[in-house]
């Protein structure tokens, strides 16, 4: 099975940047995607970005489009997510998320325990 943790999350002021990481072990399928979601307090839980393990193609809900960069590193098993110009409104519990293509769509069957990001005006 897929195991996920997440780091660097933190306490920042409006416009500033973070990036979080999100470190896998185990096995990956051909196919399979890692993903960004974010629930902030009260509110579901949304998708934020998600990219190709293999091919490294993205999609970014359109929200989210802008400041929001997904990236990977094959190498170390890790998935990125560069957060520019931080908004209070982007304060929230960010999750990592491994799935692949299913038959609905996307299926995530594994998630990290989230990293706090607060943002402060």
């Amino acid at each position: 099975q897929v195991q996920l943790v997440e780091s660097g999350g933190g306490s920042v002021q409006a416009g500033d940047s973070l990036r979080l990481s999100c470190a896998a072990s185990g096995r990956t399928f051909s196919g399979s995607a890692m993903g960004w979601f974010r629930q902030a307090p009260g509110k579901e839980r949304w998708f934020v970005a998600r990219i190709n393990w293999n091919g490294g193609s993205t999609y970014y809900a359109d929200s989210m489009k802008g400041r929001f960069t997904i990236s990977r590193d094959i190498a170390k098993n890790t998935v990125y997510l560069q957060i520019n110009s931080l908004k209070p409104e982007d304060t929230a519990v960010y999750y990592c998320a491994a799935g692949e293509i299913g038959v609905r769509g996307y299926e995530w069957h594994y998630w990290g325990q989230g990293t706090q990001v607060t943002v402060s005006s």
